[in-house]
């Protein structure tokens, strides 16, 4: 433990450097693809794929949408892909459809610390293989070639899937604000996790084994489950 005079302080960290913002470089894996969110490139392919989900259940937690012309839906895809914190990407299946969405957001390069969300996977993305490696791609890129020391993931407390993928992927709960914001006329509490950079090895680790192409029979189910590690 450090000291400073008789008091306990946090480790030094005297070669930290601020790290370099997120620029929506295109990250490539075996699965899927993501870049950039752009309307005209993908907002046709977007509105469709989301158009599977039949009864919007996908919209529920995000405080924007559900869409239900594509003329609109390619306005607010040109609005947000304008800004730089939230950073939206498209997720293109291995065909180059778009199929989802995800963002870098909260981007705080003085401190190391950089948040994934307004994750919004359709039907065609859920549950494969593309959609655990675009989350693999996201962290590795922020942890790996940009040097964050802090990855973040929140939700609404009552949203039981993106708190169990959280857990899946690796993440650590870290505990609950209550009635942290207002959306959509109703409250949110916000559950939050995070991963550390001294964590991020081991949950590499496994998330690579998980991805490797022999752990996947020939229909493409998996042989062994995802077991992330601290």
């Amino acid at each position: 433990m450090t000291h400073e005079g008789a008091l306990p302080v946090g480790a030094p960290l005297p070669d930290w450097r601020p790290r370099p913002r997120p620029g929506g470089e295109a990250l490539a894996g075996r699965c899927c693809r993501l870049e950039a969110l752009d309307a005209d490139t993908h907002a046709s392919a977007l509105f469709e794929a989301y158009r599977l989900d039949e009864n919007g259940a996908g919209w529920t937690y995000l405080p924007y949408g559900p869409f239900t012309e594509p003329d609109g839906f390619h306005e607010w895809i040109e609005g947000i892909s304008r800004h730089q914190d939230p950073l939206f990407f498209a997720i293109l299946d291995g065909d180059g459809r778009a199929v989802g969405v995800a963002s870098y957001l909260r981007i705080n390069p003085e401190m190391g610390s950089i948040e994934v969300g307004h994750i919004h996977y359709s039907p065609l993305l859920q549950r494969t293989r593309a959609a655990t490696e675009a989350m693999y791609l996201m962290a590795h890129h922020a942890f790996d070639e940009l040097g964050y020391r802090r990855y973040e993931w929140k939700c609404d407390d009552l949203n039981a899937a993106s708190q169990a993928a959280a857990a899946r992927l690796g993440f650590t709960y870290e505990g609950t604000f209550r009635q942290d914001r207002i959306y959509k006329g109703r409250n949110r509490d916000t559950a939050w996790y995070s991963i550390t950079d001294a964590e991020w090895p081991s949950i590499r680790e496994a998330l690579e084994a998980w991805l490797e192409p022999g752990n996947f029979d020939e229909q493409g189910r998996q042989r062994a489950r995802l077991a992330t590690s601290k």
